[in-house]
């Protein structure tokens, strides 16, 4: 019953799914990174570390009787959107409406993490054996423990829900709290990131995986390659949706430069070839039109001309001069 009195209208889970969806789907065009919880089978936690928070959450008598309804809602993909931080849950949980839940979970102190670690040194070999719960049953009393262990107690545990149940514990909080351990059985890591700790100094610094290169050496696997070695997805420094983001402007900026590259050389060899035709062009011309001869000026022919008779006239008067004085020797006045 809400807290108004009346019984909120009944959706049928088909109509409620698909709602949902509609709504996820929207938030996504917003550029939202949604995460639902999928559940395969009626079995909600299948590994070491999903069961193992199922089973502690169930322990407790504060959340026994409350924790049950929230089974049909994280089985049936009632849990649209799931992501963990640092101390906190932030879910969208499909009902009758698409409500946010909030949990907050205190960060493992000091003391208590520092105890942990002593208990468990020199005793776990590598991170695989860690986030896959291949654990001994010292080390598993250990991490699971009511009280001292890795998950929380429910003193630690504090969460809300904008739906109008009246409830402290409603059905939309406790779907949310079972999708936890869904969560957990795909990345164990995202525990120890809930908590505020790291999870590879659970692992002795003599301890490693074996390298296989026959030389007596070893070196640890690294976090990163985990996942595609052994199928196990770890969680990293930033949000997938990040990394996605930081992947595609990289990829944009890349493509933005080979494209300003290869406007650039292709400006480069359409003026090559302009320059080339042009010269081309030139020779062409210059090979196929005709000579043209200098013809002398007409004041030059002139010149010339005038030269010529003045050398006729000069010529004319000494032959008549030479003719005159040959007759003057030959006469006979001039013997006697």
């Amino acid at each position: 019953m809400s807290r108004y009195g009346r019984w909120a209208p009944y959706v049928p889970v088909a109509k409620r799914r698909a709602q949902a969806q509609k709504k996820m789907a929207s938030l996504q065009k917003k550029g939202a990174n949604i995460q639902p919880i999928e559940i395969e089978g009626r079995k909600i936690a299948r590994t070491f570390w999903g069961e193992g928070w199922c089973d502690h959450l169930e322990s407790f008598s504060d959340y026994s009787n409350r924790l049950p309804r929230g089974r049909t809602y994280v089985r049936n993909g009632s849990v649209c959107h799931l992501a963990i931080k640092k101390g906190q849950v932030k879910a969208k949980v499909a009902g009758s409406d698409i409500y946010e839940v909030r949990v907050k979970i205190d960060t493992l102190s000091a003391t208590r993490w520092n105890a942990i670690k002593k208990q468990c040194s020199g005793q776990i070999g590598s991170l695989l054996e860690l986030l896959q719960g291949k654990l001994s049953d010292h080390i598993m009393t250990v991490v699971t423990d009511r009280k001292t262990g890795l998950f929380p107690k429910p003193a630690e545990i504090k969460f809300g829900c904008d739906c109008p149940d009246y409830a402290s514990m409603c059905k939309h909080v406790a779907a949310v709290l079972y999708g936890i351990g869904a969560r957990l059985d795909n990345d164990p890591s995202l525990l120890f990131r809930l908590r505020d700790v790291n999870h590879e100094e659970l692992i002795d610094s003599q301890v490693a995986v074996p390298s296989g290169t026959g030389k007596g050496k070893s070196k640890r696997l690294a976090a990163s390659s985990l996942g595609d070695v052994f199928g196990i997805e770890l969680d990293t420094a930033t949000d997938s949706s990040q990394q996605k983001k930081k992947m595609a402007s990289s990829t944009k900026r890349a493509a933005k430069a080979n494209a300003s590259k290869k406007k650039a050389s292709a400006k480069k060899q359409a003026a090559k070839k302009t320059a080339k035709k042009t010269a081309n062009k030139a020779a062409v011309k210059k090979a196929t039109s005709p000579t043209k001869t200098k013809r002398p000026s007409t004041s030059k022919v002139a010149r010339s001309k005038a030269t010529q008779k003045t050398a006729a006239k000069k010529t004319t008067r000494k032959g008549t001069a030479k003719t005159s004085r040959a007759a003057s020797t030959n006469s006979p006045s001039s013997s006697k």
